[in-house]
């Protein structure tokens, strides 16, 4: 919890001993000016630094793009809630080994009100979409090389449900749903499909195909970073 006053790595350790180290979601927002703000890019800072590499999801990426002298800002087309939907690799990112695996277009669970509104120098845009103009990126700064996805490839659909309800009121204040009820009736249909994913039906009235339904391509970039960079890494060292 590197935004926490007292966090600390264990005694004797330090970033540059990791194989590599994952960023995931957080309530932050990191255009902000906050004590938790402060401590997660230095943080950040330190990871690049170390050499270490790394992976990012959501606040994750964005963490990553102010560190490294990008901005982020409210996402200007409202919350994108649940699934981000027809991702769609640049040129870089169809050859890139991120995105290895993925098709021309693909959807993917998502939940943000933030997003990288500039990246910062150094950086590969690898996939857009209508809703948000960096869904992943690679960053490289101070000697560290970060790879990351405003998605969540690492949750399933029974975390999307619980995001849905939990931010309900939210969603039908930016619009989404008229009524908290029709959050709800979402968030069932999706409960659903999670206890049962071979629901060709359900899949269907949600719009999701295999990239979303089946956990290991969801997990596509995960698997990925792991193979081209975490591993190489951990062999590097014996």
């Amino acid at each position: 919890m590197p935004a926490d006053a007292d966090c600390t790595l264990p005694d004797g350790e330090s970033l540059a001993g990791y194989d590599a180290v994952f960023l995931s979601g957080s309530p932050l927002s990191l255009n902000e000016e906050t004590p938790e703000v402060r401590r997660s890019l230095a943080f950040m800072g330190a990871l690049f630094a170390s050499g270490t590499p790394s992976f990012g999801s959501c606040a994750g990426l964005q963490m990553a793009t102010v560190a490294a002298g990008g901005t982020v800002r409210q996402n200007r087309n409202g919350p994108e809630a649940g699934f981000a939907r027809r991702i769609v690799p640049t040129e870089a990112g169809r050859s890139h080994p991120l995105l290895r695996g993925r098709p021309a277009a693909y959807d993917a669970p998502s939940i943000h009100t933030d997003e990288v509104e500039t990246l910062p120098h150094g950086a590969t845009l690898l996939a857009l979409n209508r809703s948000t103009m960096v869904q992943a990126a690679e960053i490289r700064h101070d000697g560290g090389l970060f790879w990351g996805v405003q998605y969540h490839p690492e949750i399933g659909l029974d975390e999307v449900t619980g995001a849905l309800r939990r931010q309900a009121d939210d969603l039908v204040e930016s619009g989404l749903a008229r009524t908290r009820r029709e959050v709800e009736d979402q968030a069932d249909l999706v409960e659903a499909l999670h206890r049962e994913p071979d629901r060709r039906d359900l899949a269907w009235r949600l719009g999701l195909d295999d990239q979303v339904t089946d956990d290991a391509k969801r997990r596509t970039e995960i698997a990925n970073f792991i193979e081209a960079l975490a591993i190489p890494t951990r062999n590097g060292r014996r």
